[in-house]
């Protein structure tokens, strides 16, 4: 974007970045502004202060706001369609109830997780939580033991899908913000994500589980969540989970081979098939195979009524992330982004670990990880551009940096935090020993995987 900032002093415009980010911290924290509201409030003090034209405010608002909305809506809106069609039609259930019965009981808690795994890629961790409870505490019952042992693989599973993998809005917003392909981004979030959940969350969990007692939580006594008589085969909710993510990868499969000289990437089939890979496509395709698969039991009215009620829970996700990509667009052109770039140059400091130290800060002090995720995704746009011999990879790294400073160290101030504390029924100092230990794990052993791996590859 076109830099219109009038002030050309560094020192002046990073001042401006530290009080704005103070500001939106303010409103956020103490006054009790919603997100959305707080980073338009913020978009448009930013860009008066740094010298940003009075004519140019506002389009460079609308600006950052529609081209990150252009890319993340249509992407979380189908995910969460797909995401509510699986829930109410019984797609959790079939999937950990055959794994248990695959894994046996010993296993329990990684079926567990390997199902929330699965069906944590279109939904999202709130209501892919509140979806597994009940099958997380029918098992607990069954089995016996803390319910944290069982909790924790399934919550953690949420976690690192909702994080690290498109196409949830934090990892979707951030590649577009830094420019990273969507497909390689799954493929390499999907690769972080597994060994980051088996080492800190499934692991964890079993310690945990030994360590912190709690009763069953009475909330979810009952096993009834849907109609028995409809639920689908486990084949088919497997097949919907998988084909979102084949298409994808056929998209960034074909364009390795392209660009290998293997393939002619321009011919009509070749160009087709990859249209059919982009996300977007790829999920439309996967929602329109839900309808086909469920009107018969469910009837079109029933699942138009389901795919409604699928929008507006998340609604507030899409509204923060487009007004992040606000902010985002104010810090560009008000040449904020650019004076962070050489600062940070000039430290030295590497830009995967800056990328993580700045989302870190952010995370621990609004709570938001979408609000963490998108403004650093913002803020350290420039330096990426400005930084020469990053590949592909190196931009998907940088984003799962950012996605796990975004994730470590959940408190008090994250809604997630008190809905797991009160889906568990655990009070606070319980709660920060396992959930919050669990959400750092996570965040701190996805950076290291791929900081390790950037200096590597």
């Amino acid at each position: 974007m076109e830099q219109l900032a009038q002030t050309p002093d560094p020192a002046f415009l990073l001042t401006i970045a530290a009080l704005s980010i103070v500001a939106l911290l303010v409103l956020i924290i103490k006054l009790k502004v919603h997100a959305f509201a707080a980073l338009t409030i913020v978009s448009l003090g930013t860009a008066i202060a740094t010298g940003v034209t009075s004519d140019q405010v506002v389009p460079t608002m609308m600006n950052g706001f529609g081209g990150t909305l252009a890319s993340v809506a249509l992407l979380v809106g189908l995910g969460a369609m797909i995401g509510k069609i699986l829930e109410v039609t019984g797609g959790a259930k079939v999937l950990a109830d055959t794994l248990i019965g695959r894994f046996g009981k010993e296993r329990a808690p990684f079926a567990l997780g390997v199902a929330s795994l699965l069906f944590g890629f279109p939904i999202f961790f709130d209501a892919g939580l509140v979806v597994m409870m009940p099958i997380i505490f029918s098992v607990a019952k069954r089995f016996g033991g803390s319910p944290i042992k069982y909790a924790l693989p399934s919550a953690g599973a949420f976690a690192v899908m909702h994080g690290f993998v498109p196409p949830h809005p934090g990892p979707v917003a951030a590649a577009e913000f830094l420019g990273a392909n969507i497909g390689l981004l799954l493929v390499v979030g999907l690769l972080v994500a597994i060994p980051t959940w088996y080492l800190g969350s499934y692991l964890f969990a079993l310690y945990a589980g030994k360590k912190f007692d709690i009763p069953l939580s009475k909330a979810f006594s009952s096993d009834a969540i849907v109609d028995e008589s409809k639920l689908p085969k486990f084949s088919t909710v497997m097949t919907l989970l998988v084909m979102p993510v084949i298409l994808i990868c056929l998209d960034t499969g074909l364009n390795t081979l392209a660009v290998a000289g293997v393939i002619d990437g321009k011919t009509p089939v070749v160009e087709f098939l990859r249209m059919l890979g982009k996300t977007p496509v790829a999920l439309l395709i996967t929602l329109i195979a839900c309808l086909a698969v469920f009107a018969k039991d469910y009837g079109m009215a029933k699942l138009e009524k389901l795919c409604g009620d699928s929008l507006a829970p998340i609604c507030g996700v899409i509204l923060v992330t487009g007004a992040g990509g606000m902010f985002g667009g104010v810090l560009r052109a008000s040449g904020i982004g650019d004076a962070l770039a050489g600062v940070l140059t000039d430290t030295g400091m590497p830009v995967i670990v800056a990328a993580f130290v700045i989302s870190t800060c952010l995370r621990v002090a609004q709570g938001s990880a979408t609000v963490a995720l998108t403004t650093t995704a913002a803020l350290i746009a420039p330096v990426v551009a400005a930084s020469t011999g990053l590949s592909e990879l190196d931009l998907c790294f940088i984003v799962i940096a950012i996605a796990g400073g975004a994730t470590v160290l959940s408190h008090f101030n994250d809604s997630g935090f008190w809905l797991v504390s009160r889906l568990l029924e655990m009070d606070e100092k319980t709660t920060l020993k396992t959930w919050t230990v669990m959400e750092t794990l996570l965040g701190g052993i996805a950076f290291i995987i791929v900081a390790t791996l950037s200096f590597i590859l």
